[in-house]
């Protein structure tokens, strides 16, 4: 299984890199929602998953859901919103968008991957 992670901290990426790639997935890092959906443009098999930052330069994560969600192509893909927005009316706005889930900056590993598992992305006995 294929990951995107999408946030403009390269922290972060680092961060979520490294909990899907404890899960098996073969992440995919992009620093913004343009450079994700150019990075889309050019692979053969779409990821499963997109961990996708709100306030990014050149493309935030609402614009980046808004496209995908427009793209036949990348319909399948499961997208979970990880930002630091937490008031309601942001989280009704992304998921409405499309997202699947919304995690809220700072969160734990373990938040993270029960959300995943939520999602039916984890396989059994990976979050042990």
């Amino acid at each position: 299984m294929r990951a995107m992670v999408i946030d403009d901290s390269r922290a972060m990426r680092m961060i979520l890199k490294r909990i899907v790639t404890k899960l098996n997935f073969e992440a995919v890092e992009a620093g913004d929602g343009k450079e994700a959906l150019d990075l889309l443009t050019e692979m053969t098999e779409v990821p499963e998953l997109a961990l996708i930052d709100w306030n990014m330069p050149n493309m935030n994560g609402l614009e980046f859901v808004t496209h995908v969600r427009a793209d036949p192509r990348l319909r399948e893909m499961t997208l979970v919103m990880v930002t630091t927005e937490s008031e309601q009316s942001q989280i009704v706005r992304a998921l409405a968008a499309g997202a699947h889930e919304y995690v809220i900056k700072p969160f734990t590993e373990g938040a993270m991957i029960e959300k995943l598992a939520l999602l039916g992305l984890v396989p059994t006995g990976a979050n042990s």
